[in-house]
């Protein structure tokens, strides 16, 4: 098993992506300390992991100490900390018209501070343990859908976070620091986000290949088995590097501009 032993926090695991993620690394011989704020979907990934293997925390990360309450539940319940993978995010809609300054805050305090803050509190383990840090992201982090505004200045930071400690932590402490940017996933909260800007119920079964050259858009479990590679020892000393996971380039892609896209 690629993660025997290990033990690793991942937040907002309690669904989506990171429900995969802590699936997946369970399966690979993990120890988990499962985060989110939904306890009923929470007890569930418990109940599937097995609670030998898994343990339970619900807080919201903006709350003051919330990050050394879950290095210290790793600490106590399985004697040490391997690896954090900051997943939990606030995925909300937002253009310049409609942001404000409590809400910009908001949006910088989950998806930008929370992992900042949980790397500085978990560092003098992961430093013990040679663990490392893995942060998930997203390609929006490039620029970003325009009704995406403050979600994607908040993943454009987390980015720069990744390249900046992915090279001093690493250097300084022997921790690595990595991140994967998913594109389009199939989350049940994606779902539900299409559904509330208009799409049909199934709108995902017939995808213009354009944005799913596959025919279907990504599904968590893939982006859980990238995440294996960057917890476990197989990548070596890389650190400070940022994975796209997405089904066409992110970076030049210039797309046909004839009757092939549009009609």
């Amino acid at each position: 098993m690629r993660l025997k032993d290990k033990v690793i926090i991942v937040t907002g695991s309690t669904t989506g992506i990171g429900k995969a993620i802590a699936l997946r690394c369970a399966k690979e011989g993990a120890k988990l300390v499962i985060h989110g704020l939904e306890e009923d979907w929470g007890k569930e990934v418990v109940a599937t992991i097995g609670a030998s293997q898994a343990v339970l925390h619900i807080e919201d990360l903006q709350k003051e100490g919330c990050a050394e309450r879950l290095v210290e539940l790793a600490k106590s319940t399985f004697g040490k900390l391997d690896a954090v993978v900051n997943n939990a995010a606030w995925v909300v809609s937002s253009d310049l018209m409609s942001v404000d300054r409590p809400f910009m805050e908001k949006v910088l305090s989950i998806n930008t501070i929370a992992p900042l803050l949980l790397i500085k509190a978990a560092l003098g383990e992961l430093e013990a343990n040679r663990g490392n840090v893995l942060n998930i992201g997203s390609v929006n982090a490039w620029s970003g859908e325009p009704n995406l505004l403050a979600y994607s200045i908040s993943k454009g930071g987390l980015m720069t976070m990744t390249r900046n400690l992915g090279d001093s932590l690493f250097r300084d402490n022997g921790v690595r620091v990595n991140q994967i940017n998913p594109g389009w996933v199939l989350t049940e909260t994606e779902k539900q986000r299409k559904k509330e800007h208009g799409l049909s119920d199934r709108w995902f079964e017939d995808l213009p290949k354009m944005y799913a050259p596959a025919g279907r858009i990504i599904a968590p479990e893939e982006i859980a088995a990238a995440a294996i590679f960057w917890l476990s020892d197989e990548s070596g000393p890389v650190s400070g590097q940022v994975m796209e996971l997405e089904q066409y380039p992110l970076i030049g892609r210039n797309a046909p501009k004839d009757t092939s896209t549009i009609n």
